[in-house]
């Protein structure tokens, strides 16, 4: 892979990180966390949908390997709430 393509599947992960964070309502940070949050959501989200049998509507390829987008944002959305439910309930024990 070369550097411009390492570059524009970052771009694409940041994407689909925000784009699930901002549909979960909990935003994990910045724009770093925007791409780690899209390669989780898509590992996720991937693994969700082979595991039920769903195809992959829209694959992104770059440098012969493929992104799947759709399965990045829903994988970065449930990622993010799960996050979001576990930093509410760590922050309402630490208040009592």
């Amino acid at each position: 892979m070369t550097l411009l393509e390492v570059a524009l599947l970052l771009l694409i992960a940041a994407i689909a990180g925000a784009l699930g964070q901002s549909l979960a309502g909990y935003s994990v940070g910045g724009c770093l966390m925007s791409v780690v949050v899209g390669f989780i959501g898509a590992f996720l989200g991937l693994w969700l949908a082979r595991s039920m049998g769903l195809p992959e509507p829209v694959p992104v390829t770059v440098g012969g390997r493929t992104f799947p987008v759709l399965w990045a944002i829903v994988g970065s959305a449930l990622f993010s709430g799960l996050l979001g439910v576990l930093s509410r309930a760590g922050s309402a024990s630490r208040g009592r």
